[in-house]
């Protein structure tokens, strides 16, 4: 049963980066559709959106990325020949998506940044409030992570992003907030550092892949500098907004997988392996012969 929403009606999934850190595999596949298990990384954001009551989908992709499209598009004949073979749970499996979801694109021409790749969807989501949601960040939660910002969304009538708490010696691979709290898990953002060395993060509570945003984030971007590498940083728009307006953070209650790197992804393929029943008890058993 979905978790309907009428706050948060639109998803923007910024899916044009290049994906370097997975050559040569992302040579000619996009880094959103490699595989857990055997769904792309992709698809469990969109399937997290759907679980939310969020069912627009943006994807903002680039050059190379016409798999993600096909993906989430009507395969005729795939379906034709698993109706003729009798195979309707497969059937099933591949129409699930496709058929309950509104998905449009926007192309990114070059990856200038998160916070560029927001902006290409400005037409697209329009006078409202939208989630981001980045597909690296794999989260298993009951709610969903976006529900349990929509939640908080709904609550405080503002921006909200998600965080979770890291080890001071990984602290430096994100942004990072300070913070009032407002209650357990809610929090009155008052600055952001993106990627500050470990003596310097304000707090231990790291900025993860799920945000949503009010549409005055755009004119935010807009007003924001590059970085030195010539890119639009949302971190850096956000703390444009924080001028303005107040800035909420939620702390998740799930499991993250950070895919993005090589180590994260498989240990969310171990993860999401142990789920299935049909796979759970011959990879333990696997695992037991490995030294």
């Amino acid at each position: 049963m979905l978790t309907m929403s009428f706050s948060v009606r639109k998803a923007v999934f910024p899916a044009a980066g290049l994906g370097t850190r997975f050559l040569p595999a992302t040579k000619a596949q996009p880094k959103e559709m490699l595989p857990l298990v055997d769904k792309p990384i992709i698809q469990y954001g969109v399937e997290e959106a759907l679980a939310s009551g969020v069912e627009n989908i943006i994807i903002v992709t680039g050059r190379g990325k016409s798999a993600i499209e096909d993906h989430f598009d009507v395969a005729f004949e795939l379906e034709a020949f698993l109706s003729a073979r009798g195979k309707t749970e497969l059937l099933e499996e591949i129409r699930k998506v496709s058929n309950l979801i509104n998905v449009s694109y926007v192309r990114q021409g070059e990856p200038l940044g998160l916070g560029h790749a927001v902006l290409m969807a400005e037409p697209l989501v329009g006078d409202e409030s939208f989630a981001v949601i980045l597909a690296d960040d794999v989260i298993d939660a009951t709610p969903p992570a976006l529900a349990q910002m929509i939640k908080v969304h709904e609550e405080v009538d503002g921006p909200v992003i998600l965080v979770e708490r890291v080890r001071p010696e990984d602290i430096s691979n994100y942004g990072v907030i300070a913070a009032e709290t407002i209650r357990p898990g809610v929090y009155k953002v008052t600055d952001m550092v993106e990627k500050p060395p470990r003596e310097q993060a304000p707090s231990d509570l790291a900025i993860i892949g799920r945000y949503i945003l009010t549409p005055d984030i755009f004119g935010a971007l807009r007003a924001t500098r590059e970085d030195r590498s010539g890119e639009i940083q949302l971190t850096n728009g956000l703390k444009h907004l924080l001028k303005d307006r107040p800035v909420y953070a939620c702390e998740v209650t799930g499991v993250r997988h950070d895919t993005g790197n090589k180590l994260g992804f498989l240990k969310a393929v171990v993860y999401f392996a142990m789920q299935r029943p049909d796979l759970a008890g011959p990879l333990r058993e696997y695992l037991k012969t490995m030294t």
